[in-house]
């Protein structure tokens, strides 16, 4: 017995499977109508930019204001660091990967064919993780002295990669050694623990940490968090609560065919593939705190105790911290206000407010001639959860930026936006995006909580109309995944959104293995 989804037969096997994950049989048929319909791109009015207020720029003295707000009233708060850390770091060493299947063994070849991994091997000792390999390589009798002297530089970077070695190609970049010190090196998840003890404590003088992993690496992240706390011990009385999560099974994605079948496994079963980031909405919809801080996982700089590379980057989350908090206690009381029998010059001073403080676009709203709908449409746009993102100048990286961006009711947002969300066909479209002028480097602080002190469902303000789908060959099979709203993208595209520009120096990623080496990686 079969069960037809429109065209797509599935049999009860098939059903519990997909309860097994969480999902009904109509999550499911919606994902292959996202297939078969794909999402509409984003539609760019212009860039947001510090001259059309779609970026805030403070001086000295806001700076500063902004910093003592947050260091006042961030005392009594509860206060997390939420990262994502689930993903593999294997991009990190494709350029490693890619030499190794091809090198004809001749060095001579090397600087013109493979300039990166030139400076890869160059330098090598200056990696973090040199000891380590050191150490993983006189297991076996050998050494990197010896292999590099031979040339023999597949088999130095295969100790490297390699799964019965170090296994950096499949290990998370949460688990790699990022910086060097005196007494050791640090890994990039170590660094984060060393920031939410700079500017992270709660009230109670913690630090709550929030790490999202994969199920495979788990146990490595719990050996590794022990260890970091064991060194905390030996000089601090801080106490670190960290809470691990992973991915919601129920927000798989089935993956189908070109022609939109579902593909399965040799056993016959369906496959599912896991929603993206933007399933993270979920992990961060658990959390509980009054302020959340969001960073990615790679972008970390040692801890000086001479120069002092962190205290740029805590400098700057206290200003967004002290932002939010402060947006967050005029909000709050405007809500109270429009509760409470306001006046006409209340209305109009809110909606001055919001449109010129929040970028809260009202010409749909203003249009409204009920007074009391007015008010209801007001609290209604107040009250939502609110972000206010670090954005830096653009200097090329990829990835997304900020943008006003025209929503499908035809009034504008705030949004951050993905080159892959945008119509680069549409030479209009193609122009705004060419005229961006700064760059999501993802350094958020949010607040969850409601006027009344509960907390938002964050599922209530994701834009579904926003997603990507990618494909990739599996044999002679083109195989089509879907990733859900982006975590920072559509999967908070209805919150109160405020772009604030920060500092280069506080956006350090590596996105490539070489880009440890920049100096911004090393303690002197």
């Amino acid at each position: 017995m079969f069960f037809c989804m429109s065209d797509i037969k599935l049999s009860p096997k098939d059903l519990k499977q997909i309860s097994s994950l969480g999902l009904t049989k109509q999550d499911v048929l919606h994902q292959i109508s996202n297939y078969k319909a794909g999402f509409p791109a984003v539609v760019l009015d212009s860039p947001a930019t510090v001259e059309n207020k779609g970026i805030l720029r403070f001086s000295k003295e806001e700076e500063d204001f902004y910093i003592s707000y947050y260091e006042e009233h961030s005392v009594n708060k509860n206060i997390l660091k939420f990262v994502p850390a689930s993903g593999a770091a294997t991009r990190m060493f494709k350029d490693l990967y890619v030499f190794t299947s091809v090198y004809n063994g001749i060095p001579s070849t090397i600087a013109k064919d493979f300039p990166e991994v030139k400076v890869f091997l160059d330098n090598i000792n200056r990696f973090a993780f040199y000891d380590d390999l050191k150490r993983v390589m006189a297991k076996t009798g050998s050494s990197v002295d010896d292999y590099m002297s031979r040339a023999d530089y597949p088999s130095v970077i295969n100790y490297l990669l390699g799964r019965q070695y170090l296994g950096y190609g499949l290990l998370p970049k949460a688990l790699l050694m990022f910086h060097k010190y005196e007494v050791g090196a640090r890994t990039s998840l170590a660094e984060h623990f060393t920031e939410a003890y700079r500017y992270a404590r709660s009230k109670d003088s913690a630090a709550y940490l929030h790490f999202t992993v994969s199920p495979e690496h788990r146990r490595k992240f719990l050996n590794e968090i022990r260890n970091i706390r064991k060194y905390y011990s030996s000089f601090s009385d801080i106490d670190f609560h960290v809470r691990l999560s992973e991915q919601k099974h129920y927000t798989d994605i089935i993956a189908v065919d070109e022609y939109n079948n579902p593909v399965r496994n040799d056993d016959g079963s369906l496959i599912f593939r896991p929603g993206g980031h933007g399933a993270l909405i979920e992990n961060l919809g658990d959390c509980k705190g009054d302020i959340i801080f969001i960073k990615n996982i790679d972008n970390v700089v040692p801890d000086n105790p001479l120069l002092d590379k962190q205290t740029i980057t805590v400098r700057y989350k206290k200003l967004l911290g002290g932002l939010l908090l402060n947006l967050q206690e005029k909000v709050f009381r405007m809500i109270h206000t429009l509760q409470q029998r306001p006046s006409e010059n209340d209305l109009k001073e809110i909606e001055d407010y919001m449109q010129k403080n929040l970028c809260i676009d009202l010409s749909r709203e203003l249009s409204v001639s009920s007074f009391e709908k007015r008010v209801e449409l007001l609290i209604m746009k107040l009250n939502r959860p609110i972000r206010v993102c670090g954005m830096v100048k653009n200097q090329g990286e990829p990835g997304g930026g900020p943008f006003w961006v025209v929503n499908g009711d035809g009034t504008k947002s705030l949004q951050i936006v993905e080159t892959s969300q945008i119509n680069r066909k549409n030479p209009e479209q193609e122009k705004i995006l060419s005229a961006a002028t700064h760059f999501n480097p993802v350094d958020l602080v949010c607040g969850i909580r409601t006027h009344s002190g509960r907390y938002f469902n964050l599922s209530n303000y994701v834009d579904h109309t926003t997603g990507f789908i990618t494909k990739k060959t599996v044999g002679a099979t083109i195989v089509k995944s879907q990733e859900l709203p982006g975590l920072w993208n559509g999967a908070m595209a209805d919150w109160i959104t405020v772009f604030v520009e920060v500092p280069l120096q506080t956006f350090n990623p590596v996105k490539t293995i070489n880009d440890l080496l920049r100096k911004e990686h090393f303690i002197d």
